[in-house]
């Protein structure tokens, strides 16, 4: 049975669970520092995603067990459970069963780095990066968004401002650690939301982001590893990083998209770049660019960078042939896949406008409902 929670969209989720399993699952959640129910919430997606033949759990004496799963998720997997013809019992077994696996004693997973980018202007960088990290927040993740625009468009729309110059930011932590007083992490600024239970926290732009590129231009040291330098101690607090870009292809640019490329204990597809284009040709031309970029600093420091797919955003077929046949474009690329095409709506501009999350402003609007198709695939990519 489900029910909801009162304490946010979640469901009730009443089973029956091996104790072996209960008690593997809590010492393992509690090692990782996560949340058992979004253990069990990323089980069953792992489940559901899994084309193989499972071998069966033997469930004999299986203890009552009961946790909260996000709105939908439990109907979803007893869906499935049908199709599959194994009980709920079971079906809950094989999906705990492969999270311990997915997530080995005394290994810490990698924290999953995101960077949105296009070096064209108004596409939508800014509401993409949001929404994603919100329907990530929203599904359990916990979740920091880096503002890395000097500009500051992501910070303003949450109600923040931009650090001032001169006050310590993470243009601090890249060029002047040694003059940094504080942890980043100190830095971060929580977004409230029901939806998101503190899971999602933000490091605003800053000021000083406008003089990034000459500053890396005299650093003394790696330039292409400042952005990772500073982030790093944030990882262990995090589950995915979300970077919304500058419109740029210096070298600020050059050392965030090193910072996406695939490190050698991460899965591939766990990390990389989510691309927001619009339905029309200087996109297209734009895209080329960045890609161009992508490709040469990864031929010069021998990693892999790899495009997780385009968002096509602002999309309205009323505009025409070029509209339309532009999606198209992009759809055949195949590689990257296009993972969601966001319409151009109003909810979207009155959240900027109220100075509010997306999905806490219009959680239901089709906007969200993309974002949140968005955060599906990263995750299954």
């Amino acid at each position: 049975m489900s029910s909801p929670n009162p304490a946010g969209e979640r469901e009730k989720l009443n089973s029956k669970l091996p104790a072996h399993l209960q008690q593997s699952l809590k010492v393992r959640a509690a090692q990782l520092q996560t949340d058992m129910q979004d253990a069990v919430a990323a089980g069953i997606r792992l489940w559901q995603g899994c084309t193989d033949q499972l071998p069966l759990v033997d469930t004999a004496g299986a203890d009552s067990f009961g946790t909260y799963l996000p709105e939908g998720l439990y109907d979803a997997f007893k869906e499935d459970c049908r199709d599959r013809g194994v009980s709920y019992i079971q079906g809950l077994a094989q999906s705990v069963a492969l999270w311990l696996a997915e997530h080995p004693a005394g290994v810490r997973p990698v924290t999953r780095r995101l960077v949105v980018c296009n070096q064209k202007g108004g596409v939508g960088k800014t509401a993409v990066s949001a929404g994603l990290a919100q329907a990530l927040a929203e599904d359990g993740q916990r979740v920091l968004l880096v503002d890395y625009d000097a500009q500051g468009h992501l910070s303003h729309q949450l109600g923040l401002k931009a650090v001032p110059a001169g006050e310590e930011s993470l243009i601090t932590h890249m060029l002047h650690r040694e003059q940094a007083r504080m942890p980043l992490l100190d830095l971060t600024v929580a977004i409230e939301g029901d939806r998101f239970e503190g899971r999602l926290r933000i490091l605003p732009a800053a000021f000083d982001a406008f003089l990034l590129d000459s500053g890396l231009t005299v650093f003394r040291g790696p330039r292409h590893a400042t952005f990772e330098r500073a982030l790093a101690p944030l990882e262990e607090h995090f589950d995915v990083i979300v970077i919304d870009s500058p419109p740029s292809l210096g070298l600020s640019m050059d050392a965030a998209l090193y910072y996406a490329r695939q490190r050698e204990e991460e899965k591939p597809g766990s990390s990389g770049l989510v691309i927001p284009v619009e339905a029309e040709d200087t996109s297209a031309q734009a895209y080329g660019m960045l890609i161009q970029q992508t490709e040469s600093l990864a031929r010069d420091y021998d990693v892999v960078i790899e495009q997780i797919g385009l968002v096509v955003n602002k999309f309205d077929s009323r505009r025409g042939y070029i509209a339309t046949s532009s999606l198209e474009k992009w759809k055949s690329l195949g590689t990257p896949p296009v993972l969601a095409v966001v319409p151009d709506l109003k909810e979207q501009r009155e959240a900027v406008r109220t100075q509010r999350p997306l999905l806490e402003y219009a959680p239901e609007s089709e906007q969200a409902h993309q974002m949140r198709k968005i955060a599906r695939a990263v995750r299954t990519a």
